[in-house]
C-alpha cells in the first residue's frame, strides 16, 4: 500500500496531467477557431480579419511552449510507464496543433494575396472552403477523442482522412484545368493550390493525432496500415 507521501506525488502526478490536458485542448481550440476564422476570411475577402488570424498565431505558440514547459515539469516527477505516454503523446499532440495554427495563419496570408486579383469562380473558392470545413471536422473529433481517450473515434478521424485526400485531389485537377484554360489563371490559382496543400496537411496533422491517441492508451499495439489517397503528385 502506497504510502502517504507517495499518495501525494501520485495526486500530484495526476493534477499536473490534468493540467497539461486542459492546456492541449485550449490550444487545439484556439487553433481550429483560427482555421475556421481563416475559411471566413477567405470568402468575405477581408484583409483586416486575416491580418488578426496572422498575428493571432503568436498566442498559439505561446501555449506550446506553456505546455513544454510542464511536460518537463511531469518528466521529472517520476512518472510510470503509462504516464510517460501521456507526456511523449503531450508534446507529440502541442507540435501538430502548433502547426495546425501556423497553417490557417497562412491561410490567412494567401487569402490577402488572393484579393489582390480578380474574383475567381464561386466553384473554386467553394471547393476551397468545403475542403477546410472538412479539415476543421477532422480536429475538432480527434480533440474530443483526445479528451476523451476515444480510441474508436481516434480511428474514425483516422480513416476519414481518405476522404480529405480524394477532395484535395478533385480541387488540385479542377484548379490545374483552369490553369491551363487561361494564363490569368494562374497567379490566383496558384494561390489557391497553395491554401488546398495546407488544409490537407492539417488533416494529416489530425491523423497524427489520432495515432497518437492510439499510442497513449494501447502502447506498442499496432496499428492497421492507414490508406492515402492523395495522388495529387500523379496528375499527368
Amino acid at each position: 500500500m502506497a504510502s502517504e507521501h507517495e499518495q501525494h506525488i501520485l495526486k500530484s502526478i495526476d493534477a499536473e496531467q490534468q493540467r497539461l490536458e486542459g492546456e492541449l485542448l485550449d490550444m487545439g481550440e484556439m487553433a481550429v477557431a483560427q482555421l475556421e476564422a481563416a475559411l471566413d476570411v477567405i470568402d468575405r475577402r477581408d484583409d483586416r480579419a486575416a491580418a488578426r488570424i496572422i498575428a493571432n498565431d503568436e498566442a498559439i505558440d505561446a501555449l506550446e511552449d506553456e505546455i513544454s514547459h510542464d511536460v518537463m515539469k511531469l518528466a521529472t516527477g517520476g512518472p510510470l510507464a503509462r504516464d510517460l505516454r501521456i507526456i511523449l503523446t503531450a508534446l507529440r499532440t502541442a507540435s501538430d496543433i502548433e502547426r495546425v495554427g501556423d497553417y490557417a495563419a497562412n491561410l490567412a496570408k494567401r487569402s490577402m494575396a488572393l484579393n489582390k486579383t480578380p474574383p475567381l469562380p464561386l466553384t473554386h473558392v467553394t471547393g476551397l472552403t468545403s475542403l477546410g470545413r472538412l479539415a476543421a471536422r477532422q480536429m475538432r473529433d480527434v480533440l474530443r477523442a483526445y479528451r476523451d481517450n476515444d480510441i474508436e473515434l481516434a480511428q474514425q478521424v483516422r480513416d476519414n482522412d481518405a476522404e480529405l485526400d480524394l477532395r484535395y485531389t478533385s480541387l488540385f485537377r479542377e484548379l490545374l484545368t483552369y490553369m491551363m484554360e487561361d494564363p490569368r489563371n494562374i497567379t490566383p490559382c496558384t494561390h489557391l493550390l497553395f491554401m488546398a496543400k495546407n488544409l490537407e496537411r492539417i488533416g494529416d496533422h489530425a491523423t497524427n493525432i489520432a495515432e497518437n491517441i492510439w499510442f497513449r492508451v494501447q502502447g506498442q499495439n499496432p496499428l492497421p496500415p492507414r490508406i492515402k489517397r492523395d495522388d495529387s503528385n500523379t496528375v499527368g
